[in-house]
């Protein structure tokens, strides 16, 4: 079954990944030294957040210690999203992320910021344009998050009523034939169909390839699940899942040598992936590489048992 894709970490997602092309960078002529910036997040620290944005803007991209630097984005991220100024905002979570792209502290204020930016895109969508596409496009996806399957149908309907060739609302319909509970007997045929209608209008759609190829493999059809899974991996060269079908699927049909290269794909990509390590092994075994074979089962073994002690 499709999982439903989670509208709120969709649009952070989008947010996240607009906020390097956006950010404004700061002129370097107007930089300050080190002691503005103790002095900025003194005064950030103190509440007096407006006095203090503009100093954390100018510096925060370059300041040498670390600590310090840390201690400037989170005050601007702070201050920023008290004061409504999404642009210095961006900026902020931009260096953060790039100069401490692990750090537990920096990632959770991201994920409150980025909240924090998509709520009022949401807000701003349905008070400014509550008649647009895409104000109806946002209200289906939450009434299909929410399992309100019938009024989600009626908003995607109302969309293709209104632009039949309306990006991405075929796929979604496809999502939630799959997805609902107590489907009827012909719901992968449905579902089947408004994927292909979605491709005549999107033939680069690389889910709608994926969900494709899985109908096919899983009612044994390989040659048509093979095709999918590589159009799938065309259009989107991180799709995990769409390597690892396309090896499993070439498995089945015997094409051990030619399932070696996805399935090592899908592994790099997901290292993490019991499955992955499984089919790489056994793609491995079948065409006599049994060290490498070895090597996959035993992590395959240790992604299925995290934390825990590999089976002997």
């Amino acid at each position: 079954m499709v999982k439903v894709s989670n509208l709120h970490f969709l649009i952070l997602f989008v947010l996240a990944s607009s906020a390097s092309s956006i950010a404004q960078t700061p002129n370097k002529a107007a930089v300050t030294g080190p002691d503005a910036a103790e002095h900025a997040a003194a005064l950030a620290e103190g509440g007096h957040c407006s006095e203090a944005l503009p100093s954390l803007a100018k510096t925060v991209a370059h300041i040498t210690d670390k600590d310090l630097q840390k201690r400037v984005g989170l005050d601007g991220v702070r201050c920023a999203t008290m004061l409504r100024q999404n642009g210095p905002l961006l900026e902020f979570l931009r260096v953060l992320n790039q100069q401490f792209p692990h750090d537990p502290e920096v990632l959770y204020v991201s994920v409150h910021a980025f909240s924090d930016l998509s709520t009022r895109a949401a807000q701003e969508l349905a008070s400014t344009a509550p008649n647009s596409l895409p104000s109806l496009e946002m209200d289906a996806e939450a009434n299909e998050l929410q399992g309100k399957w019938d009024q989600a149908e009626k908003d995607y309907r109302k969309i293709l009523e209104e632009n039949p060739r309306y990006p991405g609302i075929h796929f979604r319909l496809a999502r939630l034939i799959l997805s609902r509970p107590n489907p009827p007997a012909d719901f992968q045929e449905q579902a089947k169909k408004e994927l292909l209608q979605e491709l005549e209008i999107d033939p680069t759609n690389a889910g709608a390839h994926y969900v494709l190829g899985e109908l096919a493999r899983q009612a044994n059809n390989f040659p048509d699940a093979i095709d999918n899974f590589i159009k799938a991996t065309k259009y989107d060269p991180g799709f995990a899942d769409a390597y690892l079908g396309l090896g499993t699927s070439l498995l089945a049909e015997k094409k051990y040598d030619e399932a070696i290269a996805p399935l090592e794909t899908a592994v790099k990509l997901q290292p993490g992936n019991p499955a992955a390590h499984y089919n790489l092994a056994t793609a491995y075994a079948r065409t006599g590489r049994k060290e490498d074979a070895q090597r996959e089962f035993a992590l395959q073994q240790r992604a299925s048992n995290p934390g825990g002690q590999t089976p002997q």
